[in-house]
C-alpha cells in the first residue's frame, strides 16, 4: 500500500525536523515556508516538492500538516484566497501541530467539515531532537473516527500519542500545561532573583528548596541559569509570552478569568519589552534582578 503524500507548512526548528523524519521514513512531502533555505534543505533530500500556495499544497496532498507560530498565521494560511480551505480534498485531514487558541481551532474544524475534510489538533511535547527521530509526545484531539484513521500517521512522528477527546482538547491541554510550566519557571526565577537582591546564597537556596516538595525539573532549569549561568530549557520567553496570552484568552472564552495567568503574562511581556524575548524562560531572572519599584 502506497504511503500518503504529506503537505507540510512551517519548517522551523521543530517542523523542519519533523519533515526530515518523514523523509527518512519514505514519505513524499510537499512543503511551504518563507525561509527558502529551509525549503531547499527539504528538496535536496529528495522525494519532495515546494508548493506555490497553501491551496496548491492542499490539492496535491493526502494529509496537510501545520507547524506554525500563531493562531493568526494558521487562520491566514487556511482562509486566504489561495488557502488550504480552497484546495483541501474531501476525505483528507488537516493536522495542526502548533499551539493555537482552541476557539480558533474549533472554527477551522467546522469549516473544513463543510468541505468533507477532517481536522486534528495535535500540539507537541519534547524537543526538535525528538522530532527528527519521530519520538515526540503528541496531544491529539478531534473526531474519534478521524483520529483512529490517522493515528498510524501520528505514530510515525510521535513515540507517545494521547487522544484527548473532541476537537480543541489538544490545544486546551497544551495551553493548560504551558500555563502551569511557565508560571512555575517565572515564580522560581523570581525566587532566585529575590535571593540575589537580599544577599542570600543562591546555591544554598536551591539546596534547601530542592530537598522539599518544590523540587522539579523546572527548578533545575531555573537553578542552571540563576546559579550556574547555563540556559538549557530550550523554550523562549517570546513563546511563553504567546502561550500565556492564549491561555488568558481561552479562560475568557470559557467565561472565566485567571489572575495567576494574567500576572505571569504581565511579567513575561515586561521581559519581552526589555529585550529578553529571544532568551530561554529562566533568563527572566535577569529581568527580575534589575527590576526597580
Amino acid at each position: 500500500m502506497s504511503k500518503p503524500v504529506i503537505g507540510f507548512i512551517g519548517l522551523g526548528l521543530m517542523g523542519g525536523n519533523m519533515v526530515e523524519n518523514l523523509q527518512k521514513r519514505g514519505f513524499e512531502v510537499i512543503v511551504m515556508d518563507l525561509n527558502k533555505d529551509a525549503v531547499a534543505k527539504v528538496i535536496a533530500r529528495g522525494n519532495a516538492k515546494e508548493a506555490k500556495s497553501p491551496k496548491e499544497l492542499a490539492e496535491a496532498s493526502d494529509i496537510v500538516e501545520l507547524c506554525l507560530t500563531t493562531s493568526a498565521v494558521v487562520e491566514k494560511i487556511v482562509y486566504g484566497d489561495d488557502g488550504i480551505l480552497a484546495g483541501i480534498k474531501p476525505g483528507s485531514v488537516l493536522i495542526d501541530f502548533g499551539t493555537s487558541i482552541p476557539a480558533s481551532t474549533k472554527k477551522i474544524g467546522a469549516d473544513l467539515a463543510k468541505k468533507g475534510a477532517g481536522m486534528i489538533d495535535a500540539p507537541l511535547g519534547r524537543t526538535p531532537a525528538h522530532a527528527k527521530d519521530g519520538l515526540l509526545n503528541i496531544m491529539a484531539a478531534g473526531d474519534k473516527e478521524v483520529f483512529e484513521k490517522y493515528k498510524p500517521m501520528l505514530l510515525e512522528q510521535g513515540e507517545n500519542v494521547f487522544y484527548l477527546g473532541a476537537l480543541g482538547a489538544g490545544h486546551t491541554t497544551k495551553l493548560i500545561n504551558n500555563f502551569m510550566g511557565m508560571t512555575t519557571v517565572t515564580a522560581m526565577s523570581q525566587a532566585f532573583a529575590a535571593a540575589e537582591l537580599a544577599g542570600v546564597d543562591r546555591q544554598q537556596l536551591y539546596d534547601i528548596m530542592s530537598s522539599g516538595p518544590s523540587n522539579s525539573p523546572f527548578m533545575k532549569f531555573c537553578k542552571n541559569y540563576a546559579v550556574d549561568g547555563v540556559s538549557d530549557l530550550g523554550f523562549s520567553i517570546n513563546n511563553a509570552n504567546k502561550d500565556l496570552g492564549y491561555f488568558v484568552q481561552m479562560m475568557s472564552d470559557l467565561g472565566s478569568r485567571s489572575l495567576v495567568a494574567e500576572s505571569t503574562s504581565t511579567n513575561l511581556q515586561a521581559a519581552v519589552d526589555a529585550g529578553l524575548g529571544d532568551g530561554n524562560v529562566p533568563e527572566i531572572f535577569d529581568y527580575f534582578v534589575k527590576l526597580k519599584k
